[in-house]
Formats: structure tokens, C-alpha cells, sequence
């Protein structure tokens, strides 16, 4: 099995009244590339005639971002011009590429009725190659995405080729990325090349993870090795499971932006000061 070189614990930052965990980067781990963020909002309940999520239109360049919805809705707004809510066990997979402006709130149901809110939003580096590329965006409820079932096992295939089935959102740097909800005492392994960087999110319960027990709000780093991943459900957990070669690019970061260098950092937020990441039209 591959080797667990260290279990990072996020930080927790508040966004307004929206609980959150900083899970990546922490002050243990800069990123695993080509992974490099993730927030963990909630889980929390929200009341009636309630403000909703707090994230309204900014700007993207040069990344991915993957949302997931495990309670509540998001409503998406783009100013490519996409709009859609997605609702709980859905996902939206958003290519930033050259830039765009988009929002992440709640529905107008959501917003006037509350309830339940779970949600974690994890960013993808792009290849300097596809930096500029055009934005693109597909969001899914849950009955659309794919799942293979096993006895006590549910494993949602986002992106890449398991076990026989191909995700949906294409992934620009061959990420494969899964979702496994396993009930407690049942155990799930996944063969992954060793030279791939293995992202490995315990979002709720608890696992037993080459003999180490792992818990809730747990990011793993695996050392590169031959070996598979396994795990056995100490309770009901939920997991998310990615694994993708690494880039292996300078990584410059500043706010919503993520390019190779300072000059080109300085160049997206000109960029997006001319007007050149569409218009807000909502």
C-alpha cells in the first residue's frame, strides 16, 4: 500500500456566518500538485429568510474549480453566460482558463426556506500550456453523474476511467476524481500509478488507512510509490479521492489567480480591470 508521509488538519476561518475549514494549503502544506485548494464549508443549518452564500461575481484565471454540494444548492452564474442551481450530491466542474467572472450563491428557495448546507470547493492548477484557454463549465445534479456500487459502497466517477466507467467533466490535466460514500465496516481499495500525486479528503466519518486511524476534516499525503490506496470504514464516511500526474510548474498565486509568474499575475489583473473577462450581465 502507498506509504502515508504525513495527515494535515485545516484551519478554521469563517467566511461572514458561513462555517469554514481551510483544508489546502495549510501551514503544514503549500499544495499537492496540481491540487492546490480547498475550502470546507459547513456542515451548518441555515434559517428561514436567510442571506445565503457569501460569494458573489469575482474573477478567475488560470485554474479549475470543482464544487461540491453534499447539502443545500448553488446557484451558478457565469459571464460566458451559464447559469444553473445545483442541488445536494451534484457537482460543478468550472475551467477558469483565460478568465471569467463568476458567482456562487443560493436559490431563492434556499434563501427564503434555509435548511442544510454542506459544501467544498477545490481548485485545479492548469498546465501553463492551457493557462489562456477558453472558460468552459458543466454542472450536474447527482442522478447524472455515474456511480459504481458496491455491497456498503457508492463511488461517484467525476473525471478519468474507474472500474469501467468514464466521468463526464473532462479534466484538462487527466485528473481522475471520485467521490466514495462507504458505510461502516466495509472497505474500498483503488489501484493509482506511482508517479501520480494522490489527493485523499475524509469529509465525514472516520477511516482506518494503512493501520492509522483517520479522521473527519483529514487531508492525506501519500509518498510517490508502487501500491494501492485502502480503506475500511470506521463509521459512515464520506471521501473524496483524486489522483493526476503532477505539473510541475512554478506556481504564482494571488487572490482568484493562479499563473506561473509575477508578470503574469500583474497581467490578469489588467486584464480583468479592461473588461476583458466578459460582462456581468445578471
Amino acid at each position: 500500500m502507498r506509504n502515508i508521509k504525513q495527515i494535515h488538519t485545516p484551519h478554521y476561518s469563517p467566511i461572514r456566518e458561513l462555517v469554514t475549514y481551510g483544508v489546502l494549503p495549510t501551514h503544514t502544506l503549500d499544495y499537492l500538485d496540481p491540487f492546490l485548494f480547498l475550502n470546507h464549508h459547513g456542515h451548518q443549518v441555515y434559517p428561514k429568510n436567510n442571506q445565503g452564500l457569501p460569494f458573489g461575481p469575482h474573477p478567475h484565471r488560470g485554474m479549475e474549480t470543482v464544487t461540491f454540494i453534499l447539502d443545500g444548492d448553488i446557484k451558478h452564474q457565469d459571464s460566458t453566460g451559464h447559469s444553473s442551481v445545483i442541488r445536494s450530491g451534484g457537482v460543478q466542474w468550472m475551467t477558469a482558463g483565460k478568465g471569467l467572472i463568476h458567482a456562487e450563491t443560493s436559490s431563492a428557495e434556499f434563501m427564503k426556506e434555509g435548511g442544510s448546507l454542506e459544501i467544498l470547493q477545490l481548485w485545479i492548477n492548469l498546465p501553463a500550456s492551457h493557462k489562456l484557454m477558453e472558460p468552459r463549465y458543466l454542472g450536474l445534479e447527482k442522478d447524472d453523474i455515474p456511480t459504481v456500487i458496491h455491497p456498503g459502497v457508492r463511488v461517484q466517477v467525476l473525471s478519468g476511467t474507474v472500474e469501467g466507467l468514464t466521468g463526464p467533466f473532462e479534466s484538462v490535466t487527466g485528473v481522475t476524481f471520485t467521490t466514495i460514500a462507504c458505510q461502516k465496516g466495509y472497505t474500498y481499495s483503488l489501484d493509482i500509478p506511482a508517479e501520480h500525486t494522490i489527493f485523499f479528503y475524509v469529509v465525514r466519518g472516520r477511516v482506518r488507512l494503512n493501520n492509522r486511524s483517520v479522521a473527519l476534516r483529514s487531508l492525506v499525503e501519500f509518498d510517490y510509490q508502487e501500491g494501492s490506496i485502502e480503506f475500511e470504514a470506521e463509521e459512515d464516511s464520506y471521501i473524496l479521492l483524486g489522483h493526476a500526474k503532477p505539473l510541475n510548474e512554478p506556481v504564482v498565486s494571488q487572490g482568484p489567480f493562479v499563473m506561473n509568474t509575477e508578470e503574469e499575475i500583474y497581467q490578469a489583473y489588467s486584464d480583468y480591470q479592461r473588461g476583458l473577462f466578459g460582462k456581468w450581465s445578471f
